[in-house]
């Protein structure tokens, strides 16, 4: 059983919050040893039929635009490997951050 060694959710954080989250959790976590963290993201909150929305957004932002971030040169050198999560840890809405090992 995958067990992470540390997990940073992102729900309900603007788009600048999370991002800037999740690049101070990802430093610590490598500087710590962390070999595999859990990101939450969700899974985007479904449009509703009946709500108006003047300027429509896409949902699910934080889910798309998390492995965006991910693959950027500053996290892509923390980073090994990204996999979608199992269900018991989110499922869709989550993802597995394999880290790299710290150099000496």
């Amino acid at each position: 059983m995958i067990v992470p060694d540390s997990k940073l959710d992102l729900h309900g954080l603007t788009e600048s919050a999370a991002h800037r989250a999740l690049w101070s959790f990802l430093q610590t976590a490598h500087k710590r040893g962390d070999r595999l963290v859990l990101v939450v993201t969700g899974k985007g909150a479904p449009a509703s039929s009946e709500s108006f929305d003047p300027e429509p957004r896409s949902h699910g932002v934080l889910k798309t635009m998390v492995p965006r971030w991910l693959g950027e040169p500053q996290f892509a050198r923390l980073i090994a490997d990204l996999r979608g999560a199992h269900r018991r840890h989110g499922g869709e809405g989550a993802l597995y951050v394999y880290l790299r090992k710290i150099r000496d």
